[in-house]
């Protein structure tokens, strides 16, 4: 069996940061990627093929949330340094398919 590419320490420090300090890029990326009716989103889970975000659709219809995973945009990545690189791409690549401004 593979051991994952990142440990729990990794994946839980990525996504407190994602959470705590850039929490409004979650919604851009998963409304570009497949979710846009996505009112939040919250990152939840990573590993080295993509990030795992759980998407908050609930609405007056009586919509629900539920889990969009996306892949990085170059593929696998297998250390911190590309998995940085690789949701800040994923993100300014969100910014363009919404066309919203960059940073």
């Amino acid at each position: 069996m593979n051991e994952p590419a990142f440990d729990d320490e990794v994946v839980g420090a990525v996504l407190a940061h994602m959470n705590d300090d850039h929490r409004a890029d979650s919604p851009h990326i998963v409304r570009a990627f497949g979710r846009p009716q996505a009112r939040d989103a919250e990152m939840v889970g990573l590993d080295e093929h993509g990030g795992v975000w759980w998407v908050d659709t609930v609405d007056e219809a009586g919509g629900d949330g539920s889990e969009l995973r996306v892949p990085w945009p170059d593929g696998p990545v297998s250390d911190r340094a590309a998995l940085r690189r690789a949701v800040v791409a994923l993100h300014e690549d969100a910014l363009r398919r919404l066309a919203l401004p960059g940073r």
